[in-house]
């Protein structure tokens, strides 16, 4: 059977070359005569995989070494209530911008442990932008500055990042992680789920600096200190290990084959244009972001029509252009354009939606 082109967000596409890397080594890892998914987490040969993932990440990412690097389970979902437990306790206040249903969940959750002080807001529009900010409305005092970077529903995406002075700002890169370069040193927190750009689901990677570890709650669990697991290399407990195996092929195809988060920046904008520019000229489809907001990958898009939108993705994945129905929440159409997805993918899509609107007009 062919492979179809999968516009999933997440989880999400993964380079071929991973994917045969990974079924050749399923059965006999490296010589060790085991798979990865059943040998121990305390062997020698496993601690060369989860230590080799975590340099990789450094080099890619371009890691102080004054950051600890945590691979840890619970999804994003499980950073909204560690983030505060563990950031919050100085002042016990903390400034969200709500820019999308997982900024607006992070908020809620932080709300619980301290006082939530919501900058802005693009709720008014369906988040369809980034809203200015007024640094007259942020908390001076706040422990931390909370942003969602790339709004994988909506589309959304920051292109420059608030000036939050000594407060540590604190990012979701969830979708976007190593699509391009980021300044890490411009944050005191940055956390995703790989799912989206780097492994299959069951790692969530956390990039937090030394200064913000050992200040929890005092009735944080064990399992949600991030001391606990700075302290023990992310192998306190069994870490989600054949995830963060892929994770390892992943970052080394990035290294290797795409040359780096320069390369890759360039290969995803690409992509990205094809689509929007055929968004920008359709008489039938249009993107929902505001031009200047627009995510590199996460493209929502839509007709006038109900119908249409309905028509055109059973007709796509009857084409092999699968997983493009829009979120739940927003309906529509969403094509997630991810690191691993081809560019060849892109422009056969484009194709499709082209030949769509010939036969549909």
């Amino acid at each position: 059977m062919a492979r179809v082109y999968n516009f999933s967000a997440g989880p999400s596409v993964l380079p071929e070359k991973v994917l045969k890397t990974a079924a050749d080594e399923m059965f006999d890892y490296k010589g060790s005569g085991q798979s990865v998914m059943e040998m121990s987490h305390r062997s020698k040969v496993y601690d060369s995989i989860i230590k080799e993932a975590e340099s990789l990440l450094r080099e890619i990412m371009n890691i102080p070494d004054n950051y600890k690097v945590l691979f840890l389970q619970g999804g994003a979902w499980s950073q909204f209530s560690m983030i505060p437990m563990n950031l919050m306790t100085k002042s016990g206040k903390a400034d969200y911008v709500v820019t999308g249903q997982w900024a607006n969940k992070a908020q809620q959750e932080a709300s619980r442990y301290g006082e939530v002080n919501v900058v802005a807001s693009s709720k008014d529009k369906t988040f369809n932008y980034i809203p200015k900010l007024d640094p007259s409305k942020f908390t001076k005092d706040a422990d931390y500055f909370h942003i969602c970077i790339n709004n994988t529903i909506y589309g959304t995406c920051y292109h420059e990042l608030p000036d939050t002075g000594d407060v540590p700002l604190v990012g979701d890169i969830s979708s976007c992680i190593c699509s391009e370069p980021i300044d890490v040193t411009k944050f005191g927190l940055l956390y995703a789920g790989a799912q989206k750009n780097l492994a299959p689901a069951g790692v969530t990677i956390v990039i937090v600096r030394e200064d913000l570890i050992g200040n929890a709650m005092d009735f944080t669990p064990t399992m949600y200190n991030y001391k606990t697991h700075a302290d023990n290399d992310s192998m306190f407990n069994t870490p989600p290990c054949y995830t963060i195996y892929v994770m390892k092929l992943v970052l080394e195809w990035i290294k290797n084959d795409i040359g780096g988060l320069e390369k890759m920046k360039e290969r995803n904008i690409k992509k990205a244009n094809i689509l929007y520019d055929f968004l920008d000229n359709s008489k039938m489809f249009r993107g929902t972001v505001v031009k200047e907001d627009r995510s590199l990958m996460n493209v929502p898009f839509v007709t006038d029509s109900e119908e249409l939108n309905t028509k055109f993705i059973k007709e796509a994945e009857a084409n092999g252009f699968v997983n493009l129905k829009g979120h739940r929440s927003v309906g529509g159409m969403r094509a997630s354009i991810y690191n691993a997805m081809p560019i060849e993918g892109v422009e056969k899509l484009v194709e499709f939606m082209r030949k769509f609107e010939e036969e549909n007009s």
